[in-house]
């Protein structure tokens, strides 16, 4: 099954947002770098060119792209997810596996009414997460799947 439900429309936006902190700070010591280093000043545009590039992908480009790629879905089997923007990823936990769910919200993520499901289940591959739901569908995924792993009665370990 692919999954289908895409993340939240204020994914881009929140995840656009997060790209911006690193760059300002990149931008903020390559302003300092051109006041104190007398290097010859197309050195400096390079840079400076090079960081416009970067803004560009990891700002607009990857949200954008992250938006299109990811997707999640669950149904009585299974947790279904494709995520990633340059390298792709999908994952399928069987319900059966199942032996968390989780639910995080950092600070960009509670701006905006956002919310992250992490489900860990009994594999060497690690936690399927879920990222950039609208809280209240946060919520109902994680209530869904507490509900549906109870149905099953089996121990995941």
């Amino acid at each position: 099954m692919e999954p289908a439900h895409p993340p939240s429309r204020k994914a881009p936006l929140v995840w656009a947002i997060g790209a911006v902190v690193p760059w300002a700070l990149a931008v903020a010591a390559q302003i300092v770098w051109v006041v104190v280093d007398p290097r010859p000043m197309w050195v400096h545009a390079l840079l400076a060119a090079a960081t416009v590039v970067g803004v560009v992908v990891s700002v607009v480009v990857a949200p954008l792209w992250r938006y299109r790629v990811h997707r999640w879905d669950l149904d009585a089997t299974a947790v279904y997810v494709r995520s990633g923007w340059l390298v792709q990823e999908r994952r399928i936990a069987p319900i059966s596996r199942v032996q968390t769910v989780d639910s995080y919200r950092g600070p960009l993520d509670r701006m905006f009414g956002l919310a992250n499901v992490t489900v860990t289940t009994a594999s060497s591959a690690g936690a399927v997460r879920i990222v950039a739901l609208d809280t209240a569908v946060a919520d109902d995924v994680v209530a869904r799947l507490t509900d549906i792993a109870a149905l099953g009665g089996e121990d995941a370990t």
